[in-house]
């Protein structure tokens, strides 16, 4: 039986949690291993499925689906009431399940954050495999996490095309991130007084109306198509920040941008909202030394009120970042780095290795184990 177990393909179960910055890093690191010759399966909803399709349909051999599995998962027996009980008892989960985990696997590498691996793994005892950036497994930047590409990402490709190289400055805060109308405006004035070729991607951020922020001129600006590019909608943000004429991007600090940032090479310039986002700035900007901050402080989620920061103060991050010829260098060789982890000898590509021979390993010592009790 042993034998039997070796043999047969390693298949892994993805269960990311609900959210587009989640679920397409999850679909990149399944078709990662998937590369490797892994059967994998994302448990999603028929809704998020169709985002990552399209990278579903890239690494179809080792992909048995998205979805519910039906057999074990199947929403009418999920939750079974007991006779006499309430229907829908609720609990904390660690006291319903109280469960360790065996491992963390994370979307970094070892060059990136190199003391903090160490601690995890010398101080804190835990078993650590870094496969990032995964973004990289990604083998079509052009519609990466979306089933409904914005008609203006063709358009703004091409607008690239005709620009010097790294002198674009990119702004996006990714699917969540609001702003108040007094923010945008002011973010609008910084484009202009920058001086910058720019890309403003409009998401949830510019949600409002563009005629409660936008500074006058601005929309003329825009028309113009000389020297700023609006894409309202989703952008194939890889591709972008991939692209020679990108020098710099304005972003929110989400791990996920971050990574990709780091990835294509590109220095960012730090506005952080909520959640780890202040966090991941340090490391930008203190740490790895390829960031400026504007200088953000408060947590400012979509309901919090917060410090408007000034067009002149986020003009001159953006000016600094794009002036600076240390951090354009560091940005680039950390971006080498990054494309050198993840290829064959490399410390993530070995990390995925380990990982799968663990699980194998593991999967094979449980089914024997299994065996021996039933005998």
């Amino acid at each position: 039986p042993a034998m039997a177990v070796q043999e047969e393909a390693l298949h892994i179960l993805f269960f990311p949690f609900l959210a587009s910055g989640h679920l397409i890093p999850t679909a990149d690191m399944a078709a990662l291993f998937a590369g490797r010759g892994v059967r994998c399966t994302i448990l999603t909803t028929p809704v998020n499925a169709a985002i990552i399709r399209s990278a579903v349909d890239r690494a179809n051999d080792a992909f048995t689906g998205t979805g519910f599995v039906p057999r074990r998962a199947a929403a009418p027996g999920v939750l079974r009431p007991v006779p006499g009980r309430p229907p829908h008892r609720r609990g904390r989960v660690r006291q319903l399940l109280p469960l360790r985990s065996f491992g963390e696997v994370f979307n970094s590498f070892h060059d990136l954050e190199p003391d903090y691996v160490e601690h995890f793994q010398k101080t804190l005892g835990r078993r650590v495999w870094l496969v990032g950036p995964v973004a990289l497994a990604s083998k079509d930047m052009a519609v990466r996490g979306t089933d409904a590409p914005s008609p203006d990402a063709d358009s703004c490709i091409r607008w690239l095309d005709a620009k010097p190289a790294g002198s674009v400055v990119y702004v996006s805060f990714g699917t969540l991130t609001k702003f108040a109308p007094a923010e945008l405006h002011q973010l609008a004035r910084a484009l202009d007084l920058s001086g910058m070729n720019f890309v403003w991607v409009i998401g949830a951020a510019g949600g409002q109306d563009s005629t409660e922020w936008m500074p006058e001129g601005f929309a003329e600006l825009i028309a113009r198509g000389d020297r700023g590019f609006m894409v309202r909608g989703w952008a194939p943000q890889m591709l972008i920040l991939s692209h020679a004429a990108l020098g710099g991007f304005v972003t929110h600090c989400g791990w996920n941008s971050v990574l990709e940032a780091v990835s294509a090479g590109v220095p960012m310039v730090t506005w952080p909202r909520y959640a780890d986002q202040f966090h991941n700035e340090k490391l930008v900007v203190e740490l790895l030394k390829v960031g400026v901050s504007i200088g953000a402080k408060d947590y400012a989620s979509g309901m919090e009120a917060h410090e408007v920061i000034t067009g002149e103060v986020i003009a001159e991050s953006i000016q600094r970042l794009m002036e600076s010829d240390a951090i354009q260098k560091k940005a680039k060789d950390l971006g080498e780095k990054a494309r050198r982890a993840v290829e064959k000898g490399g410390s993530s590509y070995d990390d995925v290795g380990r990982l799968m021979d663990v699980l194998t390993a593991r999967r094979s010592s449980v089914k024997v184990g299994e065996d021996n009790q039933a005998s």
